[in-house]
């Protein structure tokens, strides 16, 4: 699944709310939008996951003009205003919060599980907004691939939480690795900085792993992150629980 951004954009001149930007994410290979100011973040994220039509440019998923199936397929995560959890939230919290959400009928054992496979169990009772980088777009993402079809992200500014790009980026090249589409969306410096971790990659590793793996599971999908609990849902709703809160 491919998703590409050609030439969109929001508003005209040197005032445009979201200046033309182009990207194309694949699995295995993510595609990174450098944009400046506040707003514009939201924007190219709001843009990249369907749920706004630019004034310039397109948004295809394989080639097609399909805004629905970005939508159904593609979850924002961690958009700020749009997507986020509340600062305050403990990681335990948000976890129950989006398995509940994802229509798994969380327990305490399953909450724990999932902070255990994230390795992010130190930071279970820790307010999110007092939580590594790295492990926050980890938990996020994950979280945001269990909602039924979800399959690619949108993932907006991590660097506004702090942390060196090198560590947070790692989770989003091993998230696109998996097989995952990823659209980060991210400020010029920490996108160039990205981009050139990016491409000192080999092609063999460039290459998407479709199968995760992790420890057995008789019950989990081959869809489903690694290690995760899973049910099977007859849900689609590809909104993300947190694209409510602001």
């Amino acid at each position: 699944m491919t998703l590409t951004l050609a030439a969109v954009g929001i508003g005209t001149g040197p005032g445009a709310a979201l200046p033309v930007v182009s990207a194309v994410a694949a699995p295995g290979h993510p595609g990174i939008v450098a944009v400046e100011t506040e707003q514009a973040p939201v924007l190219a994220s709001l843009v990249a996951g369907g749920r706004m039509k630019p004034d310039t440019g397109q948004v295809l998923l394989d080639g097609h003009d399909d805004p629905a199936a970005v939508r159904r397929t593609f979850a924002l995560v961690d958009t700020p205003g749009v997507a986020e959890p509340f600062p305050v939230m403990t990681l335990k919290q948000i976890v129950h919060e989006e398995l509940a959400f994802a229509d798994r009928r969380p327990s305490r054992s399953d909450v724990a599980t999932v902070l255990d496979e994230l390795d992010v169990t130190r930071w279970a009772d820790t307010h999110v907004q007092r939580v590594p980088t790295d492990a926050r777009v980890r938990l996020l993402a994950e979280l945001a691939l269990l909602r039924p079809d979800v399959t690619g992200l949108v993932i907006t500014a991590p660097e506004r939480h702090g942390g060196a790009v090198a560590d947070w980026f790692a989770v989003v090249r091993d998230i696109a690795r998996r097989g995952v589409t990823v659209v980060l969306v991210t400020s010029k410096a920490a996108a160039e900085t990205a981009t050139a971790l990016l491409d000192t990659t080999t092609d063999h590793d460039d290459v998407a792993d479709t199968t995760p793996e992790g420890p057995e599971d008789a019950t989990r999908t081959e869809d489903a992150p690694p290690g995760l609990p899973t049910e099977t849902s007859d849900t689609t709703d590809a909104t993300a629980p947190l694209e409510t809160r602001s």
